[in-house]
C-alpha cells in the first residue's frame, strides 16, 4: 500500500522540498546571501540562480560545504571565515523567511506519513538543516517521527554530510534497521546519491522541480511528483 519493497522495515525521509514546502524558502536565501557576497566583491558577477545553482551546488548538502561548493564553481578563493559569515547570514534569512511567512507541508506527504503510521512502519527525518525539529513543528509533521537527525546531531557527532551516507545510516541504526531494509525519500541530487551509495533498499526521488533523469542517474529506483502518487 505504500509502494515500497515488501522487505522494507524503516523510511527515512528528508524534509525542505520532500516533506515541507520550504525548498524554495533556502533557494531564496541562499540567493540573497551569494548576492549580497558577490556585490560585495565591486566586480561584476553572474547572480545566483536559484534554480539550476541551487540544485547543483547547495542542495541537500550541509551548509558550509554547500558555501564551499558554489563558491568553488566561480573559481572565488575562501577561507573558512568568509565560508561561516556567508552560511550565517542564510541561516539567518531563513529563519526570517520562516517567522514571517510560516511553514506549509505538502499535503500528499501528509497522507503518505498517515499511511506509513497506519502500517506500523518506523520513520526518521535526515535533514542537513539545522532548523528542522522547528520547520516540522511549524509544519505540524513533528509527531511523525521516532527519529530526528539533523544538521545540528551531524555536528556533534561529525557525520559527513550527503552526497556521504553518513546521515542516513545514522537514522536506519536507531530505529534498528539495516540500510537494505529501508527506503530513502529525497529530493536532493545529493540526497539520491547518498541514498545510492549507502545500499538502501530502495531510493524513491522525489521531483518538484522537473528534474526527474537527473533524480535517476544521480541514484533513485523511483521517481514520483509527489510522495501520494506512491498510495
Amino acid at each position: 500500500m505504500l509502494g515500497v519493497p515488501d522487505t522494507t522495515k524503516a523510511l527515512l525521509f528528508d524534509m525542505d522540498g520532500v516533506l515541507t514546502k520550504t525548498a524554495v524558502v533556502h533557494a531564496k536565501a541562499w540567493q540573497q546571501a551569494f548576492d549580497g557576497f558577490l556585490a560585495s566583491r565591486g566586480d561584476p558577477y553572474v547572480p545566483f540562480d536559484p534554480v539550476q545553482d541551487y540544485d547543483e551546488y547547495v542542495d541537500g548538502k550541509p551548509r558550509a560545504d554547500g558555501v564551499r561548493s558554489f563558491l568553488q564553481s566561480r573559481d572565488i578563493h575562501f577561507d573558512e571565515e568568509t565560508v561561516r559569515r556567508i552560511g550565517d547570514h542564510k541561516n539567518d534569512l531563513v529563519q526570517e523567511l520562516i517567522r514571517r511567512d510560516g511553514v506549509e507541508a505538502y499535503e500528499g506527504s501528509r497522507q503518505y506519513l498517515e499511511a506509513a503510521v497506519a502500517a506500523g512502519l518506523p520513520r526518521a527525518v535526515v535533514s542537513s538543516s539545522a532548523n528542522t525539529h522547528e520547520v516540522l513543528v511549524a509544519a505540524g509533521l513533528d509527531g511523525y517521527f521516532q527519529v530526528e537527525v539533523d544538521g545540528i546531531v551531524a555536528a556533534v557527532r561529525r557525520l559527513k554530510g550527503k552526497p556521504a551516507p553518513d546521515t542516513f545510516l545514522a537514522a536506519a541504526k536507531e530505529l534498528g534497521v539495516e540500510p537494505g531494509e529501508a527506503v530513502v525519500f529525497e529530493d536532493a541530487l545529493a540526497g539520491v546519491e547518498a541514498g545510492h551509495a549507502g545500499k538502501f533498499g530502495f531510493v524513491v526521488g522525489v521531483d518538484r522541480v522537473g528534474q526527474a533523469e537527473a533524480l535517476r542517474r544521480h541514484g533513485a529506483d523511483h521517481v514520483v511528483k509527489d510522495l501520494a502518487d506512491l498510495l
